[in-house]
């Protein structure tokens, strides 16, 4: 004896479901920052709106759909291309664009974040946001998701304990190399970032001691002058050009910090001033390919300290 058999619409609604359907699909629960979202399965066609995001996908071989336009990394910036669907910008998603594409994922982060609500009302949408507290542990929690995700945990696995094993040599000669101070040069201006600030990763991830405590953990850092940096005498002096990452022309910062109160530090002294891979510190922080080139950077002006 069979089942009941279904006639018109409920056999067309059945049978739409059943084509839909992926065959074992298993319901992946993610856990992120603005909750929880359950994928129906491994996401085909995801949307990316957060470069860090965008860095771990492609170190991990995932294919995207569809990403934010604008500056990127020049070992991503193949994305500005074809056959990637350009979905707006990190501040202003293209609902349209998306809304056509019917993604069933979106990654947001960081400078997309705040577009989190209306996005999910779209499409299936996590946020990778991290938080200044607990900087790299955020930034490994997202990678490890985004394997997870996509069924890449063995080779993120094997990427992170390579970074993690590049930090903890970092951090056993970074403290002992003295203060440091990290600045950010725009437009001719210069702000400092200290502990507990966006990059703060200098600090408790690599281990090195900030020259002063007294600096504003806000997003845009703390304006300062060449007096400042001439008073506070870092042993190491880490400079972005934000300029530079962005793709504008501007006054590039190895001129703006060649004066004479700069030149008067420990830090020009000794040769000390580490000019970061822009790209891997503003653009896609928080990335695997991003977060090795820093280390490996960092590790070597360590290596090469006189």
């Amino acid at each position: 004896m069979g089942g009941p058999v279904l006639h018109g619409a409920a056999a067309a609604v059945l049978a739409a479901i059943l084509a839909t359907a992926p065959a074992g699909a298993a319901e992946i629960a993610v856990q992120h920052t603005r909750g929880q979202t359950v994928l129906a399965g491994v996401p085909k066609k995801v949307v990316v709106f957060d470069l860090g995001a965008l860095d771990t996908l492609d170190a991990l071989g995932v294919p995207v759909l569809g990403v934010a336009g604008g500056a990127k990394p020049p070992y991503l910036v193949r994305y500005n291309g074809p056959p990637y669907r350009k979905m707006g910008t990190l501040w202003e998603p293209d609902y349209e664009a998306i809304n056509e594409a019917d993604p069933d994922l979106i990654i947001v982060g960081g400078r997309s974040g705040p577009r989190y609500d209306a996005l999910a009302r779209m499409a299936p949408t996590i946020d990778l946001s991290t938080d200044a507290a607990d900087m790299l542990g955020g930034e490994l929690r997202n990678i490890r998701t985004l394997a997870r995700i996509f069924g890449k945990e063995a080779e993120a696995d094997s990427r992170i304990a390579r970074l993690q094993a590049a930090i903890a040599a970092v951090r056993a000669k970074a403290g002992q190399a003295g203060t440091a101070l990290f600045v950010l040069s725009t437009g001719g201006r210069l702000s400092a970032f200290g502990q507990g600030s966006r990059f703060d990763l200098l600090y408790s991830a690599f281990g090195f001691r900030p020259v002063t405590a007294d600096l504003s953990a806000g997003v845009h850092g703390q304006p300062i002058s060449f007096e400042f940096i001439g008073k506070a005498n870092p042993d190491w002096l880490f400079v972005l050009d934000r300029d530079a990452a962005i793709g504008v022309q501007a006054q590039a910062a190895r001129q703006l910090l060649d004066n004479e109160l700069v030149r008067q530090t420990t830090a020009w002294r000794k040769g000390q001033v580490v000019y970061v891979d822009a790209a891997a510190w503003y653009l896609a922080a928080g990335g695997l390919t991003a977060l090795q080139t820093t280390v490996d950077q960092i590790a070597a002006a360590l290596d090469g300290a006189r």
